[in-house]
């Protein structure tokens, strides 16, 4: 694949015999994953057992010691995060208060100069059911909704793959429920890889359609 498309790459994603170390200590060990195109794959294991540092690789945000990482017939092992048709909810949602709701969502595809930013961010918006506060501040809303918009900001951008790192982990345990439910719910509308990093058991046997432990 030539280099000005990889952005634009599919298919089933592939962790081949991954491996990280940091000095001595080796977070992910000869890691092999394949995960299918469109479906909603959970990372399960307990903290500390190298579930962030293999999203991390698959985001571009560390490099691997040694292995592969592919989008299909893509290799993007080595390729910065902001080439990769990769996204990523972090547990903190890292939203931009200075920006509004819609905004917010837009950010990204005002950034690559998409023209039909505005009708994206509004179906966007509709799909996590958040029309009615567009115009509002995060720290105007829930949790619960500020994980939605977060969740909303990375999908309008279309990735092959979305990296979810405990995404609930900072909700309580009713909304968090209610949350499983609600991102099973998008990720069957939008048809989108969903790569969800989790230590709770039940949560990934709620939402995902296979776990790997």
């Amino acid at each position: 694949m030539s280099k000005t498309d990889i952005t634009k790459a599919e298919g089933d994603l592939y962790l081949e015999n991954l491996t990280k170390s940091f000095g001595e200590f080796t977070a992910v060990d000869d890691l092999s994953l394949h995960v299918p195109q469109g479906s909603f794959f959970a990372l399960l294991g307990p903290s500390g057992c190298g579930k962030t540092t293999t999203l991390r690789m698959a985001a571009g945000l560390e490099a691997p010691t040694g292995g592969r990482i592919r989008i299909g017939d893509a290799d993007i092992t080595y390729e910065k995060p902001y080439r990769r048709p990769v996204n990523t909810v972090f547990q903190n949602y890292a939203l931009f208060p200075h920006m509004n709701i819609a905004e917010n969502v837009a950010f990204g595809l005002k950034r690559r100069g998409i023209k039909d930013a505005d009708a994206q961010v509004a179906e966007a918006l509709k799909l996590i059911q958040l029309e009615q506060v567009a115009e509002r501040k995060p720290l105007q809303l829930s949790g619960g909704q500020q994980q939605r918009v977060a969740l909303a900001r990375a999908i309008v951008n279309r990735p092959a793959v979305l990296l979810l790192d405990e995404p609930l982990g900072a909700l309580d345990l009713k909304l968090r429920r209610q949350m499983q439910l609600e991102l099973k719910r998008i990720q069957t509308e939008v048809g989108l890889t969903f790569i969800h990093v989790t230590h709770d058991q039940e949560e990934a046997m709620t939402m995902a359609d296979t776990v790997a432990v």
